[in-house]
C-alpha cells in the first residue's frame, strides 16, 4: 500500500492521464512566456488565476482553449462539456497525426496569432489606420479566438461534431493550411496591416 502511494507521488502527471506535457516544444520564442505548459491531469484551475490583470498567461494553454470554447451561446458555463470536447478532439488528432495533440495546439496558436494589426489614429477629425506590432500575449488571445470561431462556424447546424471540427481546425492551423479559418483570418489581418503601413 505504501509502495503504491510512493509510486503515485513520484509519477509524472499526464494531461487527461494520456499526454505528456514535457515533450512539447514552443517553436516561437516570443510566445514561450505566454504559452503555459505546466503539468495537470484535468485542466481546471477553479478560477484562482482571475484576480490579477494578466494572470491568464499562467493558465495552462489547454484550459485557455477550453474557456474560449465556453464563450459561445451553446456552451456558456458548461466546462465539463468543453473539457470532453477538447479531450475527444485530442484523441482524433493523435489518431490522424500520431503526434502529441498539445504540440499540435501550440503550433496552431503560433501559426494563427497575427504579428501585425491596425489601430485607428484620429488626425483632425478623420480616422487614419496605422499598422502596429502585436504584443505576444494578444497574439495568443487572438489565435485562440480565431480557432474557436472557426470551430463554431464549422460545426454549427452541420453534421460534423464539435470535437471533429476542433481536431480538423487545429491540425490545419498547425500545418499553416490556408483552408483553416484561423489561418485565413490571421492573413487577412496582416494584409490589412501591411496596407496601412
Amino acid at each position: 500500500m505504501v509502495e503504491a502511494a510512493e509510486a503515485g507521488a513520484g509519477a509524472q502527471q499526464l494531461l487527461f492521464n494520456r499526454w505528456d506535457m514535457s515533450e512539447v516544444e514552443i517553436q516561437d520564442p516570443s510566445l514561450a512566456r505566454y504559452v503555459n505548459l505546466h503539468t495537470m491531469i484535468v485542466p481546471h484551475s477553479c478560477g484562482k488565476l482571475v484576480g490579477q490583470q494578466f494572470n491568464k498567461s499562467n493558465m495552462l494553454i489547454v484550459e485557455r482553449l477550453i474557456n474560449k470554447l465556453m464563450q459561445t451561446e451553446k456552451n456558456t458555463g458548461k466546462k465539463e462539456l468543453a473539457i470532453r470536447i477538447v479531450r475527444d478532439a485530442f484523441e482524433i488528432i493523435h489518431k490522424k497525426t500520431k503526434k502529441n495533440p498539445v504540440q499540435v495546439l501550440v503550433d496552431a496558436v503560433a501559426n494563427t496569432g497575427p504579428r501585425e494589426e491596425t489601430v485607428r489614429l484620429k488626425y483632425g477629425g478623420i480616422n487614419v489606420p496605422k499598422s502596429v506590432d502585436t504584443a505576444p500575449q494578444r497574439r495568443v488571445d487572438v489565435a485562440l479566438r480565431f480557432i474557436t470561431a472557426g470551430v463554431l462556424q464549422a460545426s454549427h447546424k452541420k453534421k460534423k461534431s464539435v470535437s471533429e471540427a476542433l481536431a480538423e481546425e487545429l491540425i490545419s492551423a498547425a500545418n499553416g493550411d490556408t483552408r483553416s479559418y484561423a489561418v485565413s483570418k490571421k492573413e487577412e489581418r496582416e494584409r490589412i496591416a501591411k496596407a496601412a503601413r
